[in-house]
């Protein structure tokens, strides 16, 4: 391991901790504003959507209805009211059933 390695990793360590550490610093015992905090406390639905939705399109190659419908399913059981286990075990019944009839 040369030096280059040693510097990539001081950096990569760097740019990961100063995001993390300038909040606890600058915003420590303040309050932030109302929509701000409702940003900031939404954030993490969004990026999870973001990962989630390319992966539904791919879930099974040439296929794009097997990933709709399975979206589509977890979506409605979970406005329905459901927790995590019916949803996911309704979706993967669903598409049990699909796969059965595909």
């Amino acid at each position: 391991m040369g030096p280059t390695y040693w510097w990539m990793l001081f950096g990569m360590a760097l740019v990961t901790y100063i995001p993390r550490m300038i909040p606890l610093t600058i915003l420590d015992g303040k309050e932030l504003p109302p929509i701000i905090s409702g940003v900031l406390s939404n954030i993490p639905y969004a990026v999870l959507g973001a990962l989630i939705f390319p992966a539904v399109l791919f879930v099974q190659e040439g296929n794009i209805l097997f990933g709709i419908i399975g979206a589509a399913t977890a979506f409605l059981i979970a406005f329905l009211g459901g927790t995590l286990m019916p949803v996911v075990l309704g979706t993967i019944g669903v598409l049990a059933i699909y796969s059965l009839f595909m």
